[in-house]
C-alpha cells in the first residue's frame, strides 16, 4: 500500500483495519504522497502535522474545484461510482464544505448561530437530561447483569436526539435517520442511491412542513431567512446545509464517544483521575479527539495555484486531501503520539487538527465536546463498573476510526 511504486489506496483493507499502522508508514515514508479512492484519479495525500495544517488554512487551498482552473471533481466522481445520479450527486457535492469566500461565508452565518458557545451552552441541561435517560435505559437492559452493546443503546441514540432536536427531526424518524447514516457512510452501492433519494426527499417535506407550521428549530430559522431574502438561500442549499448537518452531527459524535470509551477502558489508572477531578474532563475530551477522534481524512482541496509543500510542487487545480488522523499522531508535533496522555498540554489552540482549521473549521466542534464531555463523565460516574464483555475493537469503515460494538457489563 505504501510502496514508491503506485499511489496509496485510501480505500485499501490494510489502511482500513489499521489506519494508525498504514497512517506512520506513510507519515515517514514522504511528507506529501501519491493516493487514490476507488479507483480515481491521483490525488496528493499530505501526512504530516505542519503540512496538513497549511492545507486546511492556506487560502491559496480551496474546497469547490469549479473556483481552479483545471480542477477536477473528484469528490463527486467518485460518487457516482456509487450508483449516485447526477442530481443526486449535487445534493451531496453543493454544500457548505466544498464552497469557499464570500458563498462560504454566506453560507455559514446563516448556520453558524445554532451553534454558537452561547448557544451551545444552552443545550448543555437538555444534553445532560438525554445523556441521564439513555443511561436509565442502559442500567435496565442490564439489569440482569447480561451485556449489552454500548454502541447502539448509548453512543448513536444520545447524539442522534441532540442533533436532530437542534436541527427540527422530529424523534419519530430519528431511527431512520441513524440507519440512513450507516449506509451513506458505507460503500454499500445497492443501498446508497435508495438512501439518499429518500434523506433529500424527507429534508423537503420537512421543509415544507415548517413553512406552514414555524417552530423554533434551525429548518425554521433557515426558511425565514431564505422567505426575508429569496436570494440567499436556495431550496437545494438548504437541503444540503441540513442533510450535512443531521449526518455528520450524529455519525462523528457517535463514533468520538464509542472511540474513547475504548480507549478510557484501556487506561483505568487515566480514567481514575479523571471520576476523582471532574473538572479535567474537557481536557481529557481534547486528547480523546486528537487520538481517538473518528474522521481520518479531510475534505480534498485544490490549489489556485502551483504550490510548494513538502519538498513537492502541487499543480493548480490537483486534488490535495490532508491526513486528518496521520496529523494527529505525528511524532514530530506530539511527544509519544501513540499514547493517550490526558493531561497533555495542547500547545497550539486545541492542539490538534480533529475538527479541521481554518475557514472550515467543524461548525458543530463545541457541540461535539460538550457531548462527549457529558456522555462520558455521565456514564463512568453512573457505573464505575463498566467493563468490556467479549470482543471489541476497531471496524473498518472508509475513511472512519469507529468502534463497531462495545459489549459492555455495566458492573
Amino acid at each position: 500500500m505504501t510502496t514508491t511504486e503506485g499511489p496509496v489506496d485510501l480505500l485499501s483493507p490494510e489502511l482500513m483495519s489499521d489506519p494508525y499502522g498504514a497512517f506512520a508508514r506513510m507519515r515517514e515514508q514522504a511528507p506529501v504522497l501519491t493516493g487514490s479512492m476507488m479507483g480515481g484519479p491521483p490525488m496528493w495525500l499530505v501526512t504530516r502535522y505542519d503540512d496538513v495544517r497549511t492545507v486546511l488554512t492556506d487560502p491559496r487551498f480551496l474546497n469547490n474545484p469549479a473556483s481552479v482552473a483545471g480542477g477536477k471533481d473528484v469528490n463527486s466522481e467518485m460518487r457516482k461510482q456509487l450508483g449516485l445520479d447526477d442530481e443526486m450527486v449535487a445534493y451531496l457535492s453543493e454544500n457548505i464544505l466544498n464552497t469557499d469566500g464570500a458563498d462560504h461565508t454566506r453560507l455559514r452565518k446563516l448556520v453558524s448561530r445554532a451553534f454558537t458557545v452561547r448557544r451551545v451552552s444552552e443545550l448543555r441541561p437538555r444534553v445532560e437530561e438525554i445523556t441521564a435517560g439513555l443511561l436509565d435505559e442502559l442500567a435496565a437492559a442490564g439489569s440482569d447483569g447480561s451485556p449489552v452493546d454500548l454502541v447502539e443503546s448509548f453512543c448513536y441514540p444520545l447524539p442522534i436526539a441532540v442533533i436532530c432536536e437542534l436541527v427540527g427531526i422530529d424523534e419519530a424518524d430519528r431511527p431512520q435517520w441513524h440507519e440512513w447514516g450507516r449506509v451513506l457512510s458505507s460503500m454499500d452501492r445497492e443501498r446508497i442511491p435508495e438512501v439518499m433519494r429518500a434523506a433529500v426527499e424527507h429534508v423537503h417535506e420537512v421543509i415544507a412542513q415548517r413553512r406552514a407550521e414555524p417552530r423554533d428549530d434551525l429548518i425554521t430559522g433557515l426558511v425565514q431567512a431564505q422567505e426575508d431574502d429569496g436570494d440567499r438561500l436556495t431550496d437545494r442549499e438548504m437541503v444540503t446545509m441540513i442533510f450535512a448537518i443531521v449526518i455528520a452531527g450524529h455519525e462523528t459524535t457517535a463514533h468520538l464517544v464509542g472511540n474513547s470509551v475504548l480507549a478510557l477502558l484501556a487506561h483505568p489508572d487515566q480514567l481514575a483521575t479523571l471520576t476523582a477531578d471532574p473538572g479535567r474532563w474537557p481536557q481529557a475530551v481534547n486528547e480523546l479527539m486528537r487520538l481517538r477522534g473518528p474522521v481520518q481524512f479531510g475534505q480534498m482541496r485544490y490549489p489556485s495555484e502551483d504550490v510548494e509543500l513538502g519538498g513537492v510542487t502541487i499543480e493548480t487545480g490537483s486534488p490535495v486531501t490532508p491526513l486528518l488522523l496521520s496529523a494527529n499522531t505525528d511524532p514530530r508535533e506530539f511527544s509519544d503520539p501513540s499514547e493517550l496522555d490526558l493531561a497533555r498540554e495542547t500547545g497550539r489552540g486545541e492542539g490538534h487538527v480533529g475538527f479541521g482549521q481554518g475557514p472550515h473549521y467543524c461548525l458543530g466542534a463545541a457541540l461535539a465536546r460538550q457531548e462527549a464531555e457529558v456522555a462520558l463523565r455521565a456514564l463512568f460516574e453512573r457505573f464505575p463498573g463498566l467493563s468490556i464483555d467479549g470482543e471489541a475493537g476497531w471496524a473498518p469503515r472508509p475513511g472512519f476510526s469507529r468502534v463497531a460494538e462495545l459489549p459492555v457489563r455495566l458492573g
